[in-house]
């Protein structure tokens, strides 16, 4: 796994840089998205890995398939990637892509599992906390746990804040057997 994302970065920034230039990062992000889920439909895999198929015919099938989806710069990507053999990178691409865009809006995923229902303004007010703690945009997700018995675990990229009574009573099992 680590192979294909290094070898989707240069890819990934090219694409990143060339969007960010031309102000359409979001129009790109769509596209990526697209052609990345197209290339992981079973169909296609095997299409791509088939040896009796030329590197035009792949990016012309791929073109096809995501339609309208792609914009003419995408279709010329599609199309460089498919020359050198990259086309089974466009899942890793796109979600390079995605964090390059992320970091560049200073924006953040954040999954929030609680073990009651937040309501609206419990939402803002854990919003606003979070992202004055992680200087960026939250884009929020929340969901139900009820075997966390009360509290929340809250997921940022590689942060993880456990404040679940269920991970509380892990941590005072693991102090008190140590």
């Amino acid at each position: 796994m680590a192979e294909l994302s290094t070898l989707a970065r240069p890819y990934a920034k090219a694409a990143f840089e060339f969007a960010a230039d031309a102000g359409d990062l979001q129009g790109w992000s769509q596209s990526l998205s697209t052609a990345g889920a197209v290339t992981q439909q079973p169909a296609v895999v095997k299409f791509l890995s088939s040896p009796n198929s030329t590197a035009q015919q792949q990016a012309a099938a791929l073109v096809d398939i995501c339609g309208d989806a792609l914009s003419a710069t995408g279709r010329n990507f599609v199309a460089i990637l498919s020359e050198h053999r990259r086309l089974q990178l466009l899942p890793q691409i796109s979600h390079q892509f995605e964090i390059m865009k992320a970091n560049r809006e200073k924006a953040v995923d954040v999954e929030v599992i609680s073990a009651q229902k937040l309501d609206a303004k419990q939402q803002q007010q854990l919003s606003d906390a979070l992202s004055a703690k992680l200087e960026r945009k939250i884009h929020m997700q929340v969901s139900l746990d009820k075997s966390l018995l009360g509290g929340a675990v809250i997921r940022a990229g590689d942060t993880v804040i456990d404040g679940s009574i269920r991970g509380r009573l892990a941590k005072l099992a693991d102090s008190l057997n140590s």
